[in-house]
């Protein structure tokens, strides 16, 4: 399967999943009188709307190159993910709000039966997020990647919840309160976690030195092409799930210009064979001192 069929695949299994869980945890938030699990719906509601962000970055981000965007449209995918940051935070911010609110105001204990209903969306959230996760390792998706930590805030936030709702059931009417403040803490938890997904898309749009284990690949294939003395110089920027590379190349300086540029495709052609990730490589011909 390409790289694009995968993401589009898991994005929309992400969406129908997510919208599932939101249904399943507002009625029974609602019948079960519990804010907790209410808030832990709107959080699913957001994952919602973020994965359809990020479907349409998934769209965007592998439209092919043109005159205007000779690199593609890569960046796309990291704007996307400032995106599903954005709804996690108004998600925390809803959640935090209701929650503060509700501590101010007569709480009924929240019914036995919503327990059940979160160890059930517990162990399908991490199943989620594990799955969306190695799909987004697979492919190089840093927006499918925030999209799994979506899955995975659920899974804790929903934890959260049990944690709450437990004490209240097991202490008695007097500890209701703590089915709010489990939601208040699911909010700074949802924070936490945004802050984590933003961290390394930012680093994407500014192009961040963060690609060491790729640039000691490439950089120990220098005696696989015959002619290459040595890699001068190897910088790696990241566009959506690929890579762009700018390599100094060391020659015999009594090469003739074509002999270097001979040397320099054969140099592109393999490291490009055997890393598939990479979409473009420029390299620029140095001559080597002994």
């Amino acid at each position: 399967m390409t790289t694009k069929k995968t993401a589009f695949k898991t994005i929309i299994l992400s969406i129908v999943s997510s919208f599932i869980l939101a249904v399943i945890k507002g009625i029974s938030g609602f019948l079960g009188n519990s804010d907790a699990l209410i808030a832990d719906a709107i959080e699913s509601s957001s994952d919602v709307l973020a994965s359809l962000l990020v479907l349409f970055g998934m769209y965007y981000s592998h439209k092919p190159a043109d005159e205007d965007h000779p690199y593609g449209h890569g960046k796309a995918e990291a704007l996307t993910t400032f995106g599903v940051v954005g709804f996690l935070l108004i998600s925390a911010t809803l959640i935090a709000y209701n929650g503060i609110q509700n501590l101010y105001l007569e709480q009924n204990q929240p019914a036995s039966f919503t327990i059940y209903i979160l160890i059930g969306i517990i162990i399908w959230k991490e199943f989620s997020f594990r799955y969306v996760m190695n799909k987004g390792k697979k492919i190089n998706s840093l927006s499918l990647q925030a999209d799994a930590w979506h899955h995975r805030a659920d899974a804790i936030s929903s934890l959260i919840a049990l944690f709450g709702i437990g004490i209240s059931l097991i202490l008695g009417s007097e500890y209701s309160k703590a089915d709010d403040w489990a939601a208040i803490v699911s909010a700074i938890f949802i924070v936490y976690n945004a802050f984590r997904i933003f961290r390394p898309a930012l680093g994407e749009i500014l192009d961040e030195h963060t690609h060491h284990e790729l640039i000691e690949k490439i950089i120990a294939f220098e005696n696989k092409v015959e002619g290459v003395h040595r890699i001068e110089k190897c910088l790696v920027r990241k566009t959506g799930t690929f890579y762009l590379v700018d390599i100094h190349l060391e020659v015999d300086g009594n090469n003739t210009v074509s002999e270097g540029h001979k040397i320099a495709h054969e140099f592109k052609d393999y490291v490009m064979i055997n890393i598939p990730d990479i979409y473009d490589i420029l390299i620029h011909i140095e001559p080597h001192s002994s």
